[in-house]
């Protein structure tokens, strides 16, 4: 009798055991199939800082997934003016975060200029034949590639540039205007255009062209990048959460490794 009562609490205790396991694996399974995750719609000249930030953060927010929608930031703000799920927008350029603030788009107090670019001249690494914005009058310059003024601030910014240098008419019949500024990147890196206009960030990670000027000094408005919480979102708290990591001292070293410049303060 004792031996059987002895044999049972055993098999209880197992069971016991087996019980207290299968509820921790369900506990673990439940975590795991309901992450959070967050869309966030950058402009396309963040997008290798960006990358580096998603690594960092979902390693320190294990429940937290970000999938990026990267584009001009014109395109991006009619995509969120459209109702597109969208949690947080960062924009190349402050006209497109103020275009959804005045539709109430946004909550004002995430939004925040926290970084900042340069525009350059670039062009192919061996070239030789275009070596400032005035050269771009001569025949060596047969193709300019910049972004599209009305939705690629970078081409906002690069048309800015040469009407403040007086060469902008001159030139226009030999742009060729691209749907961002990686677009216009790719086509000096393959020498489809002998000159292009881009942030200096962009140009400082290709190995296949060179910087030959630099924007000067007021010849175009600051290249500020804002960010915010979309109103819409699914997921405010966790959205808010992000967006101070990007706004802090570990995203610093982040951004300012891809030469851009990090604004501590507002």
């Amino acid at each position: 009798m004792k031996k059987f009562k002895k044999k049972s609490l055993i098999i209880l205790m197992i069971a016991l055991m087996v019980f207290v396991a299968a509820c921790g694996q369900i506990n673990v399974l439940q975590d795991e199939e309901e992450p959070i995750t967050l869309t966030v719609s950058a402009a396309a000249s963040l997008k290798d800082a960006m990358e580096e930030i998603k690594v960092a953060y979902e390693k320190q927010n294990l429940n937290v997934r970000i999938i990026y929608n990267f584009a001009s930031s014109g395109s991006l703000r009619r995509q969120i003016e459209q109702g597109a799920s969208v949690d947080v927008f960062v924009s190349a350029a402050v006209k497109h975060m103020d275009a959804l603030k005045k539709q109430e788009l946004i909550f004002e107090d995430t939004s925040k200029n926290f970084l900042e670019n340069k525009i350059v001249l670039i062009v192919p690494k061996d070239s030789s034949d275009i070596m400032s914005f005035e050269d771009l009058l001569t025949d060596r310059a047969k193709n300019i590639g910049m972004g599209e003024p009305k939705s690629v601030p970078a081409g906002q910014y690069a048309e800015e540039v040469l009407m403040k240098l007086n060469i902008y008419d001159s030139i226009k019949n030999k742009t060729v205007f691209g749907k961002d500024v990686k677009e216009v990147l790719y086509w000096v890196e393959t020498g489809n255009a002998d000159a292009g206009i881009v942030y200096e960030t962009d140009a400082r990670i290709s190995n296949k062209v060179k910087i030959v000027a630099k924007a000067p000094v007021g010849s175009h408005q600051p290249v500020y990048y804002p960010a915010s919480v979309i109103k819409d979102s699914k997921n405010v708290d966790a959205a808010k959460e992000y967006i101070s990591f990007l706004y802090s001292s570990e995203a610093k070293p982040i951004f300012e490794e891809y030469g851009f410049v990090f604004i501590e303060k507002n």
